[in-house]
């Protein structure tokens, strides 16, 4: 299975100005490299067979007859191969001259796709040779001894997917013939390209194709014309992009001297999922005229062995470098101002907040202290609660009344063992056992002292639990679970850890900083069990459930696009090669799916919270799943990876 994945090139090969025999050898040694590596379709620049800037030779009747004989030799050179061949090609039809991609596989043209928009100012004067395809209606033509479908309107579909044809200009166009295609069914884009050098230009070209990829939902590769190209007035610099719903995947080296093949992956069925859930992209598709759009049937052989090429970031939720600062002062703002908000709404006087010492509430209470200081509020009305039980160490329980002194708000701390006692004896419970009665009782303890401190203060309980928990359900239902306000309600754990260091590195003094530091530090735990002989915590969440990044990586591609769990399996092989073996990633998938199935009761009653990104588990917003749903297929095909 390729599991919606389709390989793609884009080639920029070296050309000659007019010989014909010279570029057709280079675009064949690029095909038959593209063939061995399994790639479905190959693009090549704009008028890749006579070269781009032939300028008046386009006039000679020699120079149009050697095009079509280079046409022939492709013709037969891929007579065996399974690749798709997307060259430039100057097509004489009904006394003018169309610039044509012909799309080519197995010895035969599958379809004629002419240039919409041409250029005609400053450096470029393309209507001084060529007609733009919208001169003639959709037909077809009679080339190389074959009848070849003719149109702008083209949509060739394979087994597994669909794709179109445009050429440079027109995705400069304010409609593009791509945004139509991609309506009427088109997954991947290719542009045929003679896109030239200037100052800025390429930064804005890279940000065109990835807003055009984005809005068709789309795959969008562009090959423009490279090294060989006149230079008389123009440089081209062999641009070659390949992007991903306004992801860029690949590109290739500006100025190399030589030829070049890029080529990557394409997950088509990612694409579809993500139109699927776009009542934009629908609506629009659903004012096409489909009778304009024709369709052309074809076949493709999947190569046996598929071998995924593009690589995986094993923190999708986490970005790299400068965006990485950029996202946490977003989220950040949004938290704050959704707590803002509710504050405002409910004309609350406090706001209690539980502190362990641990990362989630560290991060609540930074909310907190942010809100209170943008609403002119003083800090000393944020009520914070430690609440010290058996499993409680002497680390986070420091750290705990450290930090809530540092930021200057109201400190209270209430036990929570005298109170459990007694209720393990009201219950005849035996408290030597360690069971989740023993763990669960605990933590709705704590709850129950931070309702009923709200209700005394007049404020609102501010929820802690952040969204990896959620979708494990490693919460206790009705305790740590519940609250007034979730603010870390839709951010995974491993964003948790970053947002609350780059709090400690661009807003708080000295002192505070090092306790933040040490509470990044410290093992994940709910310290429900008690400590070892040596005081250090003994129930280690990630001992338990999993690491975090495996889960935050398997939430990721199940609730953004819907993958199913071997897909899931194969791009973790690749995310985590090194770190964690084939063996590991299959246990905590295998938990992954079995917790998120049967922990769903705990999200359908979750309280408010703000959402900050792409993915959140809300049941009145982004997951509305049923309680009861079984996990039964899921399980198996866990079951069944290899």
């Amino acid at each position: 299975m390729n599991y919606g994945f389709v390989k793609v090139a884009s080639a920029i090969p070296s050309v000659k100005v007019a010989d014909c025999r010279y570029n057709i050898l280079q675009i064949e040694s690029l095909i038959a490299q593209a063939e061995g590596k399994g790639i479905e379709v190959i693009c090549f620049p704009e008028l890749s067979i006579t070269a781009y800037t032939c300028g008046d030779l386009f006039s000679q009747q020699l120079l149009l007859d050697e095009a079509e004989m280079a046409l022939i030799s492709l013709l037969d050179f891929t007579r065996s191969l399974n690749v798709i061949s997307i060259v430039g090609f100057p097509l004489p039809y009904r006394g003018t001259l169309l610039n044509c991609a012909a799309v080519i596989q197995k010895g035969k043209i599958l379809g004629l796709v002419p240039k919409t928009y041409l250029p005609n100012y400053k450096e470029f004067y393309e209507q001084r040779w060529f007609t733009s395809g919208t001169t003639f209606p959709e037909t077809s033509v009679k080339i190389c001894g074959q009848q070849v479908p003719l149109g702008n309107n083209l949509i060739f579909q394979l087994p597994h997917f669909s794709f179109a044809v445009e050429i440079c200009e027109d995705v400069w166009a304010p409609i593009p013939p791509s945004s139509m295609a991609a309506l009427r069914g088109a997954e991947i884009i290719f542009n045929l390209s003679a896109d030239n050098e200037g100052i800025g230009k390429h930064q804005y070209l890279k940000s065109l194709l990835a807003q055009q990829s984005a809005r068709c939902l789309a795959g969008y590769v562009f090959s423009g014309c490279g090294f060989g190209e006149s230079t008389q007035d123009l440089v081209f610099a062999g641009k070659g992009f390949i992007y991903e719903n306004g992801t860029l995947l690949a590109e290739s080296e500006r100025f190399s001297l030589k030829e070049q093949l890029i080529s990557t992956e394409i997950d088509v069925e990612r694409l579809r999922m993500e139109r699927q859930v776009n009542t934009t992209f629908a609506a629009n598709m659903a004012q096409q005229d489909w009778k304009q759009a024709r369709y052309i049937d074809t076949e493709l052989i999947v190569p046996k062995e598929f071998k995924l090429s593009r690589n995986f970031d094993p923190s999708p939720f986490v970005p790299k470098g400068e965006a990485l600062n950029e996202r946490c002062e977003e989220i950040f703002a949004i938290q704050t101002q959704g707590l803002a908000k509710r504050i405002v709404h409910t004309h609350a006087q406090n706001v209690v907040v539980g502190i362990s010492g641990g990362l989630d509430s560290t991060l609540a209470l930074l909310v907190c202290v942010k809100t209170f200081d943008l609403l002119g509020l003083s800090r000393k009305n944020i009520i914070g609660i430690t609440m010290p039980g058996f499993g409680t160490t002497g680390r986070t329980y420091n750290n705990a009344l450290n930090l809530m002194k540092e930021l200057g708000i109201t400190i209270r701390e209430i036990s929570i063992k005298d109170a459990c006692l007694q209720h393990f004896r009201d219950l005849d419970i035996d408290p030597n056992v360690h069971d989740v009665t023993y763990e669960n009782s605990q933590a709705r303890e704590r709850t129950q002292i931070l309702m009923d401190a709200a209700n005394q203060a007049n404020g609102l309980v501010i929820g802690t639990g952040d969204l990896s928990e959620l979708a494990l359900g490693w919460a206790t239902y009705n305790g740590d679970h519940m609250s007034m306000y979730g603010v870390n309600a839709s951010i995974p754990k491993t964003l948790v850890r970053h947002l609350v260091h780059w709090v400690a590195l661009q807003e708080m003094d000295d002192a505070c900083r090092e306790t933040l530091l040490d509470i990044i530090d410290t093992p994940i735990s709910p310290e429900l069990i008690p400590a070892d002989e040596n005081g250090e915590i003994q129930q280690k969440t990630e001992d338990l459930v999993g690491p975090y990044e495996l889960h935050d990586f398997f939430l990721y591609y199940t609730l953004r696009f819907g993958f199913r769990p071997a897909k899931i399996y194969m791009i973790a092989q690749k995310a985590f090669k090194g770190s964690y073996t084939d063996e590991v990633i299959k246990k905590w998938l295998t938990t992954f799916f079995r917790r998120f199935f049967a922990q769903q009761f705990k999200r359908s009653c979750l309280p408010d919270g703000p959402k900050v990104g792409s993915c959140s588990l809300s049941p009145r917003g982004d997951w509305r799943m049923p309680s009861d749903a079984s996990s039964a297929s899921w399980l198996e095909e866990c079951a069944s990876l290899q």
